[in-house]
């Protein structure tokens, strides 16, 4: 691999799209708040990932029948999102630095859950995991911002930090020592949320989710009253 982008490559990920939607004056303007002049790639990287992680509260209970679940002007607006979500607002952001970002996804065994979260899902199986993949010191560096630092307070984990330069996926120990992540299938990177098609595989995995009255559901409020 080469440490620049082909020119076409360079330009997928760099410019805006329907979900990561860079050009968006909210994200612009969350990106340039977050990122100061004469950062680095990897301090900007390091400083909006953190950013999306704790300034966008995590929602696993957003309604992903809409497509604005997915996109990162939206989830900026709403101050909530799902892992998707997230991933596309600080890939959107680091777009916007002129960083060159993309989403990926996984299936992940995932047991930073709380009972009634799994008992909605039927599983602790979380099927298209999103994350966000940075171009930065010339390679793809993997981080996702999903779980902010109060909610990991609350099932006793330390946020997921990110230096902009090491990979950050999923923690893989809480913090008795135990296994808390597993990630057991990729699905590859993307340009941009395929949405319709997630829709569709979200309404599938997680029929008795969907089914329910999620109406005021906090994972937070869970995870506090254990």
């Amino acid at each position: 691999m080469t440490d620049i982008l082909p020119p076409s490559e360079a330009r997928l990920y760099a410019n805006p799209a329907e979900y990561i939607d860079s050009d968006h004056p909210a994200v612009q303007a969350f990106a340039k708040a977050h990122a100061p002049e004469g950062a680095s790639d990897r301090e900007k990287a390091s400083l909006l990932y953190k950013a999306v992680r704790d300034g966008v509260r995590y929602n696993p209970y957003v309604d992903m029948r809409a497509p604005e679940s997915f996109r990162a002007s939206s989830v900026l607006e709403a101050g909530n999102g799902y892992c998707v979500g997230k991933a596309s607002l600080y890939a959107a952001a680091c777009r916007a630095q002129g960083i060159p970002a993309r989403v990926g996804f996984a299936d992940v065994r995932n047991h930073l859950t709380t009972e009634k979260l799994r008992e909605s899902m039927g599983t602790d199986l979380f099927t298209w995991h999103g994350f966000t993949e940075v171009f930065v010191d010339g390679a793809w560096r993997k981080a996702t911002p999903t779980f902010n630092a109060t909610l990991c307070a609350k099932v006793g984990v330390q946020p997921l930090d990110f230096d902009g330069h090491n990979d950050a996926l999923l923690h893989p120990f809480d913090g008795a020592g135990r296994a808390y992540m597993q990630y057991v299938n990729d699905h590859g990177t993307y340009h941009d949320v395929p949405a319709k098609f997630l829709m569709r595989e979200m309404a599938r995995d997680y029929a008795k989710m969907h089914a329910e009255d999620l109406t005021g559901r906090d994972m937070e409020k869970e995870a506090q009253r254990g």
